[in-house]
């Protein structure tokens, strides 16, 4: 094959390649399967306002699309927490159970708290579920979610989400959104990220100054 037959030829490789890659991604994704909890009628309306407050939404969630054999990898993992429970157990976090019952709930002490997820190996996240308490509107501050390698968070640390606009946790600003509280809960798209402990940061809600969660469930491989 003379040099310009060669050329030919690598170029329409390449472009055949380039059409058929995208394609081949396409089929490797597929929708993970969410159960969502029973959702919440009732309670007072919600007298709040955030110059961060997304609008509430009430359609179905889109479909989040993942690498194929993405599952649930947190369901009975181990759980840290900043403080003791005064609600509750701090094991219920990935126990499954996403209830707005108050048997269902953890309640962390007032101030900035958190509470971690041991994957106990490092792992591809994809998405990342926090439910907080549900049982009626209220908007719950200062959600950080991170991801690191290190149990102490010192290094190695990714941001997945943020929505402490004015920097009150002292974890940085960040550009996210404030929601109200439903048994959606909120779906954070963690793009893949690896590590081997999930931590959720929170300080207080509409509600009051205590720290609230019922679930982090994390989708990865």
């Amino acid at each position: 094959m003379n040099k310009a037959r060669f050329g030919i030829a690598l170029a329409l490789a390449v472009l055949v390649c380039g059409l058929v890659a995208p394609v081949a991604m396409a089929e490797d994704m597929e929708a993970i399967k969410i159960e969502l909890p029973e959702a919440f009628f009732g309670g007072t309306p919600l007298d709040y306002w955030g110059p961060n407050l997304e609008p509430e939404d009430y359609k179905d969630r889109k479909p989040f699309m993942a690498p194929k054999g993405t599952a649930i990898i947190s369901k009975g993992k181990p759980v840290k927490a900043s403080g003791d429970p005064t609600v509750g157990e701090i094991k219920q976090l990935t126990d499954g159970d996403k209830d707005y019952a108050k048997t269902s709930l953890i309640e962390l002490p007032e101030g900035l708290q958190w509470m971690q997820v041991d994957l106990e190996k490092t792992s591809d996240v994809y998405a990342i579920l926090v439910w907080k308490f549900h049982e009626g509107k209220r908007v719950y501050f200062d959600l950080v979610v991170q991801i690191s390698d290190d149990p102490e968070f010192k290094e190695g640390v990714t941001t997945l989400y943020n929505n402490d606009f004015d920097n009150s946790a002292g974890l940085g600003v960040g550009e996210d959104k404030e929601y109200l509280e439903s048994n959606k809960g909120r779906l954070i798209d963690a793009k893949g990220a690896k590590g081997r402990y999930i931590r959720v940061y929170g300080k207080g809600s509409t509600a009051n100054d205590f720290n609230h969660f019922i679930e982090v469930e994390v989708w990865g491989k």
